[in-house]
């Protein structure tokens, strides 16, 4: 069962610090730094990405209403219309396959009730990071070996069983 990850745009840029001083300059260019980080976080982990921005904001060169960029859907809200609504009507055929990104408590809670897990944007944001990081030449494979740590089989925390929802979520959000 393949996931489909749904973001709220404009949520995951102001929640992100590199992103939000981006869109400090243009709106645009805060869009188009999105699109272009989720294309290499799409090549790397090959899931179907929908991202929704509000539609009263969108003046941009991606498209007007829906468009495809490099294996990423862009989904612009109609005026007058919320991009949190676009996101639930998103849900709701998707199901258990959505991972829904937002710090939106009220779009989070839809998503739930609907099957769909959710993640807030900065944990999104920061696994986008480890992704990246994972295959960047940059990352020196000696590094490992010079932390120290070593495996052990001492167990720690909570012995109780988490709730099948809440497994279910932590199966798709270890995906990304």
């Amino acid at each position: 069962m393949s996931v489909h990850i749904i973001i709220d745009g404009y949520n995951l840029i102001r929640q992100s610090g590199a992103l939000s001083a981006i869109e400090q300059d243009s709106l645009e260019e805060g869009r188009e730094a999105l699109v272009e980080c989720l294309v290499s976080y799409k090549r790397l982990k090959h899931y179907p990405i929908t991202v929704v921005f509000d539609g009263a904001e969108a003046t941009s060169n991606l498209g007007t209403n829906r468009s495809h960029h490099k294996g990423v859907n862009i989904i612009f809200s109609r005026p007058g219309e919320l991009a949190d609504s676009v996101i639930k009507r998103l849900v709701v055929p998707e199901g258990e396959r959505a991972l829904v990104v937002t710090s939106d408590n009220d779009v989070a809670d839809f998503a739930q009730t609907h099957g769909a897990a959710t993640i807030r944007s900065e944990e999104f944001e920061e696994r986008m990071k480890m992704a990246s990081l994972l295959v960047s030449p940059l990352c020196d494979p000696g590094e490992e070996e010079s932390v120290g740590w070593k495996p052990t089989t001492k167990k720690k925390g909570p012995s109780r069983r988490r709730s099948k929802r809440e497994r279910k979520n932590r199966v798709k959000i270890r995906k990304l």
